[in-house]
Protein backbone atom coordinates (compact mmCIF):
# COMPACT_ATOMS: atom_id res chain seq x y z
CA UNK A 1 0.00 0.00 0.00
CA UNK A 2 1.35 3.33 -1.09
CA UNK A 3 1.37 5.99 1.60
CA UNK A 4 1.61 9.71 0.76
CA UNK A 5 4.31 11.42 2.74
CA UNK A 6 5.55 15.03 3.08
CA UNK A 7 9.21 15.50 3.47
CA UNK A 8 10.44 17.39 6.56
CA UNK A 9 11.94 20.07 4.33
CA UNK A 10 8.62 20.71 2.55
CA UNK A 11 6.81 20.78 5.88
CA UNK A 12 9.25 23.37 7.23
CA UNK A 13 8.89 25.59 4.15
CA UNK A 14 5.12 25.31 4.42
CA UNK A 15 5.26 26.48 8.05
CA UNK A 16 7.58 29.35 7.14
CA UNK A 17 5.26 30.49 4.37
CA UNK A 18 2.26 30.30 6.68
CA UNK A 19 4.13 32.24 9.35
CA UNK A 20 5.13 34.94 6.86
CA UNK A 21 1.53 35.31 5.72
CA UNK A 22 0.35 35.58 9.33
CA UNK A 23 3.02 38.18 10.11
CA UNK A 24 2.06 40.18 7.04
CA UNK A 25 -1.60 40.13 8.05
CA UNK A 26 -0.67 41.10 11.61
CA UNK A 27 1.48 43.96 10.31
CA UNK A 28 -1.35 45.34 8.21
CA UNK A 29 -3.72 45.08 11.15
CA UNK A 30 -1.18 46.79 13.43
CA UNK A 31 -0.73 49.67 10.99
CA UNK A 32 -4.47 50.15 10.77
CA UNK A 33 -4.76 50.07 14.56
CA UNK A 34 -1.93 52.61 14.91
CA UNK A 35 -3.58 54.86 12.34
CA UNK A 36 -6.79 54.80 14.36
CA UNK A 37 -4.88 55.45 17.57
CA UNK A 38 -3.04 58.42 16.05
CA UNK A 39 -6.33 59.84 14.79
CA UNK A 40 -7.84 59.42 18.26
CA UNK A 41 -4.83 61.12 19.86
CA UNK A 42 -5.09 64.00 17.41
CA UNK A 43 -8.76 64.47 18.25
CA UNK A 44 -7.97 64.24 21.96
CA UNK A 45 -5.20 66.86 21.69
CA UNK A 46 -7.51 69.22 19.82
CA UNK A 47 -10.22 68.71 22.41
CA UNK A 48 -7.76 69.25 25.28
CA UNK A 49 -6.42 72.42 23.65
CA UNK A 50 -9.92 73.85 23.39
CA UNK A 51 -10.66 72.85 27.00
CA UNK A 52 -7.47 74.56 28.20
CA UNK A 53 -8.41 77.69 26.26
CA UNK A 54 -11.83 77.79 27.88
CA UNK A 55 -10.33 77.22 31.34
CA UNK A 56 -7.84 80.06 30.83
CA UNK A 57 -10.65 82.32 29.64
CA UNK A 58 -12.78 81.52 32.69
CA UNK A 59 -9.75 81.80 34.97
CA UNK A 60 -8.90 85.21 33.55
CA UNK A 61 -12.41 86.48 34.20
CA UNK A 62 -12.33 84.98 37.69
CA UNK A 63 -9.02 86.71 38.50
CA UNK A 64 -10.28 90.00 37.12
CA UNK A 65 -13.36 89.87 39.34
CA UNK A 66 -11.31 88.92 42.38
CA UNK A 67 -8.88 91.71 41.56
CA UNK A 68 -11.73 94.21 41.31
CA UNK A 69 -13.11 93.01 44.65
CA UNK A 70 -9.73 93.32 46.41
CA UNK A 71 -9.21 96.75 44.83
CA UNK A 72 -12.62 97.89 46.10
CA UNK A 73 -11.91 96.64 49.64
CA UNK A 74 -8.53 98.32 49.70
CA UNK A 75 -9.67 101.64 48.24
CA UNK A 76 -12.30 102.08 50.93
CA UNK A 77 -9.70 101.76 53.70
CA UNK A 78 -6.80 103.74 52.30
CA UNK A 79 -7.65 107.09 53.88
CA UNK A 80 -7.78 105.55 57.37
CA UNK A 81 -4.74 103.35 56.77
CA UNK A 82 -2.51 106.24 55.70
CA UNK A 83 -3.90 108.68 58.23
CA UNK A 84 -2.59 106.28 60.85
CA UNK A 85 0.79 106.63 59.12
CA UNK A 86 0.51 110.43 59.26
CA UNK A 87 -0.16 110.69 55.53
CA UNK A 88 -3.42 112.63 55.12
CA UNK A 89 -5.02 111.61 51.84
CA UNK A 90 -6.97 114.24 49.92
CA UNK A 91 -7.05 112.68 46.44
CA UNK A 92 -7.75 109.13 45.23
CA UNK A 93 -7.41 107.98 41.62
CA UNK A 94 -8.16 104.47 40.37
CA UNK A 95 -7.14 102.76 37.14
CA UNK A 96 -5.02 105.72 36.06
CA UNK A 97 -3.48 105.17 32.63
CA UNK A 98 -0.42 106.95 31.32
CA UNK A 99 2.59 106.45 29.08
CA UNK A 100 6.22 107.44 28.93
CA UNK A 101 8.91 107.49 26.30
CA UNK A 102 11.91 105.26 26.98
CA UNK A 103 15.50 106.28 26.13
CA UNK A 104 15.41 104.04 23.06
CA UNK A 105 12.32 105.85 21.76
CA UNK A 106 9.78 103.20 22.71
CA UNK A 107 6.42 104.31 24.13
CA UNK A 108 5.53 102.30 27.20
CA UNK A 109 1.96 102.36 28.52
CA UNK A 110 0.98 101.53 32.07
CA UNK A 111 -2.15 101.37 34.20
CA UNK A 112 -1.86 102.13 37.92
CA UNK A 113 -4.41 100.46 40.17
CA UNK A 114 -4.72 103.18 42.82
CA UNK A 115 -2.89 106.47 43.36
CA UNK A 116 -3.53 108.49 46.53
CA UNK A 117 -2.01 111.91 47.17
CA UNK A 118 -2.18 115.03 49.35
CA UNK A 119 -0.12 117.59 47.47
CA UNK A 120 3.22 116.72 49.05
CA UNK A 121 3.12 112.91 49.21
CA UNK A 122 1.94 110.24 46.79
CA UNK A 123 1.35 106.56 47.48
CA UNK A 124 1.13 104.27 44.47
CA UNK A 125 -0.85 101.13 45.32
CA UNK A 126 -0.49 97.92 43.30
CA UNK A 127 -3.32 95.43 43.87
CA UNK A 128 -2.82 91.67 43.46
CA UNK A 129 -5.10 88.76 44.21
CA UNK A 130 -2.07 86.56 44.87
CA UNK A 131 1.23 88.33 45.43
CA UNK A 132 4.36 86.60 44.08
CA UNK A 133 8.02 87.72 44.14
CA UNK A 134 8.02 88.72 40.46
CA UNK A 135 5.19 91.19 41.15
CA UNK A 136 7.43 92.94 43.67
CA UNK A 137 10.39 93.34 41.30
CA UNK A 138 8.17 94.63 38.47
CA UNK A 139 6.43 97.12 40.78
CA UNK A 140 9.73 98.44 42.14
CA UNK A 141 10.84 99.25 38.59
CA UNK A 142 7.52 100.99 37.97
CA UNK A 143 7.94 103.11 41.09
CA UNK A 144 11.39 104.25 39.98
CA UNK A 145 9.88 105.34 36.64
CA UNK A 146 6.68 106.78 38.17
CA UNK A 147 7.54 110.43 37.55
CA UNK A 148 8.13 109.64 33.89
CA UNK A 149 4.49 108.57 33.68
CA UNK A 150 3.16 111.41 35.84
CA UNK A 151 5.43 114.49 35.64
CA UNK A 152 2.89 116.48 37.70
CA UNK A 153 4.09 114.56 40.75
CA UNK A 154 7.73 115.52 40.20
CA UNK A 155 7.97 117.48 43.46
CA UNK A 156 6.06 115.03 45.72
CA UNK A 157 7.55 112.29 47.85
CA UNK A 158 6.66 108.93 46.27
CA UNK A 159 5.86 105.83 48.33
CA UNK A 160 4.77 102.38 47.19
CA UNK A 161 2.22 99.94 48.60
CA UNK A 162 1.25 96.42 47.62
CA UNK A 163 -2.25 95.23 48.44
CA UNK A 164 -3.06 91.54 48.22
CA UNK A 165 -5.38 88.76 49.25
CA UNK A 166 -2.72 86.04 49.54
CA UNK A 167 1.06 85.87 49.30
CA UNK A 168 3.22 83.07 47.85
CA UNK A 169 6.89 82.29 48.43
CA UNK A 170 7.17 85.03 51.09
CA UNK A 171 6.60 87.74 48.51
CA UNK A 172 5.14 90.06 51.18
CA UNK A 173 8.36 89.82 53.17
CA UNK A 174 10.38 90.78 50.10
CA UNK A 175 8.08 93.74 49.51
CA UNK A 176 8.49 94.93 53.08
CA UNK A 177 12.27 94.62 52.86
CA UNK A 178 12.13 96.92 49.82
CA UNK A 179 10.30 99.57 51.84
CA UNK A 180 6.77 99.00 50.53
CA UNK A 181 3.60 99.34 52.57
CA UNK A 182 1.75 96.01 52.86
CA UNK A 183 -2.05 96.03 52.79
CA UNK A 184 -3.85 92.72 53.12
CA UNK A 185 -7.50 92.25 52.26
CA UNK A 186 -9.26 90.02 54.79
CA UNK A 187 -12.96 89.26 54.89
CA UNK A 188 -14.78 92.47 54.00
CA UNK A 189 -11.98 94.82 54.99
CA UNK A 190 -8.27 95.60 54.54
CA UNK A 191 -5.51 96.59 56.92
CA UNK A 192 -1.83 97.50 57.05
CA UNK A 193 0.25 94.47 58.03
CA UNK A 194 3.79 95.84 58.14
CA UNK A 195 5.92 95.31 61.23
CA UNK A 196 5.61 97.94 63.95
CA UNK A 197 9.11 99.30 63.30
CA UNK A 198 8.58 99.48 59.51
CA UNK A 199 9.88 102.57 57.74
CA UNK A 200 8.60 103.21 54.19
CA UNK A 201 11.08 103.96 51.43
CA UNK A 202 10.76 107.17 49.45
CA UNK A 203 11.21 106.61 45.69
CA UNK A 204 12.60 109.99 44.67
Amino acid sequence: MNKSTISPANEIWSLIKETQENLKAASISHKEDMKEIRASHKELRASQKETDRQIQKIGGRFNQRWGALVESLVEGKLVKIFQDQEIDITQTHTRSKSECRKPDGRIERREFDIIVANGTEVVVVEVKTTLVPKDVSVFLKTLRDFRSYFPRYRSETIYGAMAYLASENKAHLLAEEEGLFLIQATGDSASLVNKKDFKPKAFN
